[in-house]
């Protein structure tokens, strides 16, 4: 340890403070893109099947945010648990946590603590609203900060009211890349400067950050950003927008461009004869209209298969299960399927220093043995934390350790 992994980050450790949501993807990526991840987690209950029940049946080697990682579960609020963390971390190049602000601080492993330790560490901070300011302390979620920094808003249609979309947007784009980018930014930045530093990431300034465009285009007169619903790239116009087809599923096309919009009539063939000019907003009613009708006359697949290997734009809403057997998404196997479910690739690609194929998520505690050796500590002072449960490792329910 650390494992002979690949990728660019090969050879980076980072010690991951067991969370929930954004941090937790954050360090998937970073796993994913090579770097050896210790998750600390709460000493779990001693067999798999105990787990599941606790967790509604729930088998936490299918929780692909965990995958690629080593765990080592530590009770942090006894001071032994607490010497354990603070020994890996003096090990660790990267910390990244998503507790609420001054929670690490109160068990012993904030900034100021891990510093002292280990004066080169990247120390990653994962909140909602940050470090500082009058919601900082408070509780929230994907769709509360999607709220507050308009882009919830922007998510309505033409009637005006916002969508509730998945804890995608936020907690995931908003949040966990946004930190794995803040982490690897600061990994470059102390090979120069050999001093590391915080990085404070929030899901309101990374959702932020992904308002850019729109607040371009608005600030150039191109976007009505307080009228959602009624622009170009948010279904204000029939030919970018999704239609319900004949077997009650649904087809998108986004033919902005006017070649898209050509090759888009050029597959309709003499279908295409009975829609009015688009150029002229006033016929865009009755454009919608028409799409409406026309493509509630076939199945998906047939406009699917209709416009296959054309620039026009339409490609087919298919669900997560379906969306791995898309033949672009299954040349470049953007996709995996495993022992524990469908889950994607890493992303993004390297010519040479190629991300590595995920492993499964580890049972919590599944390394606790293997990463205490490598952290120097003696079988006896093993047996006793141990004894006294300040660490653990799960055993499978037939009383073996677990493979």
């Amino acid at each position: 340890m650390p494992a002979a992994t690949t990728g660019p980050l090969q050879g980076v450790v980072v010690t991951e403070l067991g969370g929930l949501g954004p941090a937790p993807y954050a360090g998937m990526l970073l796993a994913d893109l090579g770097a050896e991840v210790i998750r600390i987690e709460r000493p779990p209950t001693t067999t798999l099947s105990d787990y599941e029940k606790r967790r509604g049946g729930a088998d936490p080697r299918r929780y692909h945010l965990h995958r690629g990682r080593r765990s080592l579960a530590v009770d942090l609020r006894q001071p032994a648990g607490l010497g354990v963390a603070l020994r890996l971390i003096e090990r660790s190049d990267v910390v990244i946590e998503g507790f609420r602000p001054g929670v690490a601080e109160r068990l012993g492993l904030g900034p100021d603590e891990a510093h002292a330790r280990n004066p080169r560490l990247i120390y990653g901070r994962m909140t909602g609203w940050g470090q500082h300011g009058p919601a900082a302390h408070t509780a929230g979620h994907d769709l509360t900060y999607l709220a507050v920094t308009g882009a919830l808003h922007g998510l309505g249609g033409r009637d005006g009211v916002p969508v509730t979309p998945p804890p995608i947007i936020g907690d995931m784009g908003g949040g966990g890349v946004f930190l794995a980018l803040g982490v690897v930014a600061a990994l470059h930045e102390v090979n120069r400067s050999g001093r590391g530093q915080v990085v404070d990431a929030a899901i309101v300034d990374g959702v932020s950050s992904l308002t850019a465009l729109v607040r371009s285009m608005s600030a150039q007169g191109r976007w009505a950003a307080d009228a959602p619903g009624t622009n170009f790239g948010d279904g204000g116009v029939p030919y970018y927008g999704i239609y319900r087809t004949a077997d009650d599923r649904f087809i998108a096309i986004a033919a902005l461009e006017e070649p898209f919009w050509q090759a888009f009539l050029r597959g309709l063939g003499s279908a295409a004869a009975d829609l009015p000019d688009r150029g002229d907003p006033g016929n865009h009613p009755l454009l919608r209209e028409k799409l409406t009708q026309l493509f509630a006359t076939r199945s998906r697949d047939h406009w699917t298969g209709l416009f296959a290997d054309t620039d026009a734009c339409v490609a087919p809403v298919l669900t997560l299960a379906e969306a791995a057997s898309h033949p672009q998404l299954a040349a470049r196997n953007t996709l995996l399927d495993s022992e524990f479910g469908v889950q994607p690739a890493p992303a993004p690609r390297f010519d040479r220093t190629q991300a590595r194929v995920p492993d499964h998520a580890p049972l919590p505690g599944e390394h606790t043995a293997q990463i205490l050796d490598w952290l120097g500590i003696g079988t006896a002072e093993q047996e006793e934390l141990h004894r006294s449960r300040v660490v653990q490792s799960p055993v499978s329910d037939a009383g073996g350790a677990p493979t």
